[in-house]
């Protein structure tokens, strides 16, 4: 008889239970288990959605009493090509270590933790309207294989399972070895970026309303280069979401 996926899904909690003990990965004290992340409660309390007021182009928080519509400097002194980016949670602390740990130590044990946030807040926003296709963004062929696996494609399959919008990770492609964007400024973040993605060769689009995903967003630099890509391939409306949002 074959088993169910909630058979499937016990049996790996097991296994993974079995092979790291269900303790909080951050903290180390509290307990944690794998549908969580392997992250308690306690510090999960630490992460801070991303609340209104925020800027209406790239979502970046702001405080005070701002209750009319803007946008920040930063969309104001640049062009970009997506109609709308959003975050679910503000990129500092344990987020930042978390994702850190997820993308260049293949601490997948997180990816439940992160899917959370992102699924929570981006879910009943994306259901309000059709969207057509998830697109990660990608990475260049000889880093994905260092890594060995896209944790936006990753992320942008668990927001898919749970909003029932089509996963497509081949439309794009990175063509360019971009170096890390971390330690680069503003401008030389778009410098990095220019020629950056191309459209997979042979596919054009036709208007597809579109969401493209990321783990994290700072400037926009990497994410505006890649729906300039989309848009020139013939998508209609682009719109981003991330994870978490650099301040």
């Amino acid at each position: 008889m074959p088993l169910s996926a909630k058979s499937v899904l016990g049996w790996v909690n097991a296994y993974l239970g079995f092979l790291y003990p269900e303790v909080c990965q951050l903290c180390r004290e509290n307990r944690a288990t794998p549908s969580e992340g392997f992250v308690c409660e306690k510090c999960r309390a630490k992460v801070k959605y991303i609340e209104p007021p925020f800027c209406e182009r790239c979502g970046l928080p702001f405080e005070g009493a701002i209750t009319v519509a803007f946008e920040c400097r930063n969309c104001r002194d640049q062009e970009l090509h997506f109609a709308s980016a959003r975050s679910a949670v503000i990129a500092r602390d344990e987020v930042l270590e978390v994702i850190h740990h997820y993308k260049y130590h293949r601490a997948l044990w997180f990816e439940p933790f992160l899917a959370s946030f992102l699924i929570a807040r981006a879910r009943p926003e994306l259901t309000r309207d059709k969207w057509d296709l998830i697109v990660p963004i990608p990475l260049y062929p000889a880093k994905q294989r260092e890594r060995e696996f896209n944790q936006a494609e990753r992320l942008g399959a668990r927001l898919s399972a749970a909003t029932g919008i089509p996963l497509e990770a081949g439309v794009v492609r990175r063509v360019v070895p971009t170096r890390t964007q971390t330690q680069l400024s503003r401008v030389e973040r778009v410098a990095n970026m220019r020629r950056a993605f191309a459209m997979a060769k042979g596919r054009r689009l036709s208007g597809e309303r579109i969401i493209l995903l990321d783990d994290v967003l700072t400037t926009g630099a990497t994410t505006s280069a890649c729906a300039r890509e989309l848009r020139a391939g013939g998508a209609g409306l682009v719109c981003v979401w991330t994870v978490a949002r650099g301040t």
